[in-house]
This record gives structure tokens, C-alpha cells and sequence, in this order.
């Protein structure tokens, strides 16, 4: 192992105390492979937070790479106070995978070109802005899944604007699954609105009280454009069929 000159590290990992980190690399790895010159990398730990005290921000641990002279390093670091978790993302710059998970709203940015399956989670609201900046990172993504239960804030303040028509359209040109099972109604909404989001021929996996409250039982004007693209819907919960629902989702074949 001393005499390897590239190395691939990718994992999830559950942690005790100390996020993976720059430090960690040095220890256990650098400074046992003295030829090593390309090393690539995409780790997540997760760590149980019980009211911890200083626990390191992004900032800590950026500085952790700071001689660190194979790639940029990315990192970003979050805390879930709902489900008493921690998370902490590094990865080395241009990213490789096919897949990147549980983003939140600290997502750095970038260009990920390899990427076709992004999931998102956070217990704060993802604005429209956020799924801008995700349509353009991950420009072949074609499949989406969220997890969020908070409400829009935005949203209210479109509302009271009554300024819908000045938002920039999300487009999604190569989506083709889009999960949204578990989120808030205003999520729901910011994909079925035509004039928040564009996308083609979709497979939609959604819970059916909150389809049928954001289509207003399946009358609404403003979600039957894109409800006409979709191709087939996963319903989940306590689901009716009623006898018009083909006729809100006329091409979708309804699970």
C-alpha cells in the first residue's frame, strides 16, 4: 500500500466524535503513502447530536485541508436538530459520482455534470432560489427526490406581490423521477406550477392527500399544464380514485 500512487475513497460512515476530515487523511493515510499523487474522494459522516458543545463548523474543517494539494476540496457541514444528527460532506473538486445526497440549503454550488440522481433534505425551507442553483449544478439530473416539511417563505411573499409571473422557470431537462412523497404542500406546488417549473414526461411519486389538496381536488388551473406531462404516478396514503382524476393526469398511467 505504501508504494500506491492514486487512490478512490468513497463512503458513508457513522461517527462517534469527529467528523471525517483533512486531519483524518493525514493520520491514516497520507503519511503512509508517500507516492501517492491523485486522490479522489466523496465521504459523509453522520454523527448523533445530544447537545454537544463545539462542535466544528465548515469552517473548522475546511481548515483541515489547508496544505492539502491534490484537488479542491469541498466541504459542508450540517446540524438537524429534529432528528439529532450531524452531517459532514467532503469531496475532492471536479466531483465524479453519478449521485449526490441529502443536500441542504448550505450547498456550496458548482457544475456537476456527472451527476443523474440528487436527493434533498433540510429542516429549513427550500426558497424557489434553491431550486434554481440545483437545476443549474446538475444540468443532466434525471432523477429528484425531497424531504422537507417546512413551508416557503418566499412563497408568502409572493402571495402578497402577486408576483408569480417574475419568476425565473426551473427547468429540468433530462428529469424523468421526481420523488416528493414526504415534503410540505408548497413543494408540491413549486413543481406543479408551469410557471415555477418546466420539465417533460415525468414519473411522479407523491402522497395523494397532498395531490388532491394542491389541485384543489383536482380542479386547478395553474397545476394542470404540468400535471398533463406526467407519465406515470406512485399514489401513497389513503388513496381514492376518483372517476376525474384520469382527466387531470390524462397521459399518466396512475398507480
Amino acid at each position: 500500500i505504501s508504494n500506491l500512487e492514486r487512490l478512490g475513497l468513497y463512503l458513508t460512515i457513522s461517527v462517534n466524535e469527529r467528523f471525517i476530515d483533512g486531519n483524518h487523511f493525514k493520520e491514516n493515510i497520507l503519511n503512509h503513502m508517500p507516492l501517492l499523487n491523485q486522490f479522489t474522494f466523496d465521504i459523509r459522516s453522520l454523527m448523533f447530536i445530544n447537545n454537544q458543545m463545539n462542535l466544528p463548523s465548515n469552517e473548522d474543517i475546511q481548515d483541515t485541508f489547508t496544505d492539502f494539494h491534490y484537488r479542491k476540496i469541498i466541504s459542508c457541514v450540517d446540524y438537524f436538530v429534529e432528528r439529532k444528527e450531524g452531517q459532514c460532506h467532503i469531496y475532492s473538486y471536479p466531483y465524479s459520482m453519478v449521485y449526490y445526497h441529502d443536500i441542504t440549503n448550505n450547498f456550496p454550488g458548482g457544475l456537476f455534470k456527472c451527476v443523474r440522481q440528487v436527493s434533498l433534505y433540510d429542516e429549513h425551507p427550500f426558497e424557489h432560489d434553491f431550486f434554481l442553483r440545483i437545476s443549474q449544478s446538475f444540468p443532466f439530473l434525471d432523477q429528484l427526490s425531497l424531504i422537507n416539511h417546512h413551508a416557503q417563505n418566499s412563497k408568502q411573499f409572493s402571495k402578497s406581490m402577486n408576483n408569480n409571473q417574475n419568476l425565473s422557470i426551473v427547468k429540468y431537462s433530462y428529469l424523468k423521477i421526481l420523488r416528493i412523497r414526504q415534503v410540505h404542500d408548497d413543494y408540491i406546488e413549486e413543481f406543479l406550477f408551469h410557471t415555477k417549473t418546466y420539465f417533460e414526461n415525468i414519473l411522479l411519486d407523491v402522497n395523494y392527500k397532498a395531490l388532491e389538496r394542491v389541485t384543489e381536488n383536482f380542479t386547478r388551473d395553474d397545476t394542470r399544464i404540468n400535471s398533463a406531462k406526467i407519465n406515470e404516478i406512485y399514489l401513497f396514503g389513503d388513496v381514492k380514485y376518483p372517476r376525474f382524476l384520469h382527466d387531470y393526469f390524462p397521459f399518466a398511467k396512475i398507480h
